[in-house]
C-alpha cells in the first residue's frame, strides 16, 4: 500500500479542539504537548482568575508567557477575559470537543463539582482528568448515570500514576489466572516545586500526620519550611490512590492487593528513582511470575502525565462519536496515539 492509500486509509478528521482548564506548571505543559499535536489544537484555556478563546487556536508561547508574567491567561491581549468564574464562563462561549482538568484534586470534590458545571451547562463532549485520589474517582463514578443523561464521556485517572502504569498493570495481568499484588512506585524530580504548587500540596497531604485539608491549607513558606527539613524530598507509602479502585473496577484486583508510594525530589529534575509498575500473579500452569513495566528516567512527570492524558482524550472523543457516554477509566479504554 503506497503513502497516499495509508494516508486515505487512516480517515483523517478535522483536528480536535480541546481546551486546557488549570495553567499551572501540568496546564502550560500540556498546552505545550498539544502545540506539537497535528490532529488536536488548542483552542482555550482558564485558570482562576480568566480565561482565554480563540476558534482558530491559542498561540502556546504567548499564553504561557503571560501566565507567567501576569498570573492569568485572561490578560492576553486581545483574547483573554478577567473572571472570577473562568471555567463557568468558557464553557457557556466556547466551542471545544473535549478539555483536559489540569485541576487540583484539593480538596477531593473539586474535580467532580466542576464536573457537574459541565453538566449543568448543558455541554457534550469529552472530559479527560489526571485525577489521584480514590476518594475523588469513586464520587466520579458515582456521577455515571448523570454523565451519561448529559452527552458527556468521562475518561478519569488518565495521567501517569493512575493513568499509564494503571493500563499496564491491567495489560500485564492478562498473562495470570490469578493476579496477587500489584505494585507501583514512582520517581518525580521537579527543578521548581512552585511551578507545580498543587502536586506537591497533594502529595504532602498523603504524608504522616497530614489531610488533604491541611495540605490545602499550607502557606507556600509553609511548604517551604517543611520541604527544608526533608531536603526538598517527599517520601511516599501506602498512598491512597486512585489506582486500586480503578482495576477493582475493572475487575483485575481487588483493591486491597495495590500498593501505591513513591518519592519526589522538589529540588532537582533528576528522577530520585525509576518510576514502575510489578504485577505478581499465578498463571495457568501454576507458575508464580512477576512481570515489570518501567518508564524511562528521561521522561518528565508532565510528558508522562500531559501525553497519556490526551491519548485518552482521543480515545474519549471515538466514544462520544459514536453515543457512548459515562464513566471510563485508564483500566477500562486504551488510550489512542496522537500524532
Amino acid at each position: 500500500m503506497n503513502s497516499e492509500k495509508i494516508k486515505n486509509s487512516l480517515n483523517i478528521s478535522p483536528a480536535i479542539r480541546v481546551g486546557v482548564l488549570g495553567f499551572g506548571g501540568l496546564g502550560q505543559a500540556a498546552a505545550k504537548v498539544v502545540a506539537g499535536k497535528r490532529e488536536m489544537i488548542l483552542v482555550a484555556a482558564a485558570d482562576q482568575k480568566g480565561y482565554a478563546y480563540a476558534a482558530e487556536g491559542l498561540n502556546t508561547e504567548k499564553s504561557v508567557a503571560t501566565y507567567q508574567a501576569q498570573g492569568s491567561v485572561g490578560y492576553l491581549e486581545p483574547i483573554g477575559t478577567l473572571t472570577n468564574q473562568s471555567i463557568q464562563d468558557l464553557i457557556e462561549i466556547a466551542e471545544v470537543d473535549g478539555y483536559f482538568l489540569a485541576l487540583p484534586n484539593l480538596p477531593n470534590d473539586f474535580i467532580p463539582n466542576v464536573a457537574k458545571e459541565f453538566i449543568k451547562s448543558g455541554w457534550r463532549g469529552v472530559l479527560v482528568d489526571a485525577i489521584k485520589r480514590t476518594t475523588a474517582v469513586e464520587e466520579l463514578l458515582a456521577m455515571k448515570e448523570e454523565l451519561q443523561a448529559a452527552g458527556i464521556t468521562y475518561m478519569t485517572g488518565c495521567g501517569a500514576t493512575p493513568g499509564l502504569l494503571t493500563a499496564a498493570a491491567a495489560l500485564a495481568a492478562q498473562s495470570y489466572a490469578e493476579i496477587h499484588q500489584v505494585e507501583i512506585t514512582f520517581g518525580v524530580g521537579i527543578a521548581n516545586w512552585e511551578a507545580y504548587r498543587a502536586t506537591v500540596r497533594e502529595d504532602i497531604g498523603h504524608m504522616p500526620g497530614y489531610t488533604v485539608e491541611a495540605a490545602r491549607a499550607m502557606t507556600d513558606a509553609e511548604v517551604e519550611a517543611l520541604l527544608d527539613k526533608t531536603n526538598g524530598v517527599l517520601t511516599l507509602t501506602n498512598m491512597e490512590h486512585a489506582d486500586d479502585v480503578m482495576l477493582e473496577v475493572a475487575g483485575i484486583v481487588g483493591r486491597d492487593r495495590v500498593t501505591v508510594g513513591g518519592v519526589v525530589d522538589t529540588r532537582n529534575p533528576k528522577k530520585p528513582l525509576s518510576t514502575n509498575v510489578k504485577v505478581t500473579g499465578r498463571t495457568f500452569e501454576g507458575k508464580i511470575s512477576t512481570h515489570t513495566f518501567t518508564l524511562g528516567d528521561e521522561t518528565s512527570m508532565a510528558a508522562n502525565v500531559c501525553g497519556p492524558a490526551f491519548g485518552y482524550l482521543k480515545a474519549g472523543r471515538q466514544l462520544h462519536q459514536r453515543g457512548i457516554y459515562g464513566i471510563f477509566t485508564a483500566a477500562e479504554i486504551m488510550p489512542q496515539f496522537v500524532r
